[in-house]
């Protein structure tokens, strides 16, 4: 039987120092829409909670999840990346 890793999983963006920026965007727009849940905010746009969770934390977002979040906000991309990008 194979021991199980107590090791979470951790972004692998070293490399790319915009994504804290980006999780950190996504975050303060979902509350500021009102939803205090990220897991009633992932059902309504259509992700998975555990994979929404991810994106909050820093992981790599394809673009066209990112798309679909940003038009959960009423907002274009271009004002989605006009504040502190």
């Amino acid at each position: 039987m194979k021991k199980q890793s107590t090791k979470k999983a951790t972004p692998k963006s070293k490399h790319i120092p915009e994504l804290p920026k980006l999780s950190q965007r996504i975050k303060a727009l979902r509350k500021a829409k009102g939803y205090n849940s990220h897991e009633a905010f992932a059902f309504e746009v259509g992700i998975s909670r555990t994979q929404y969770n991810k994106y909050e934390r820093g992981f790599d977002i394809r673009f066209s999840t990112l798309v679909r979040i940003v038009q959960k906000f009423d907002m274009t991309l271009e004002e989605f990346f006009a504040e502190g990008f």
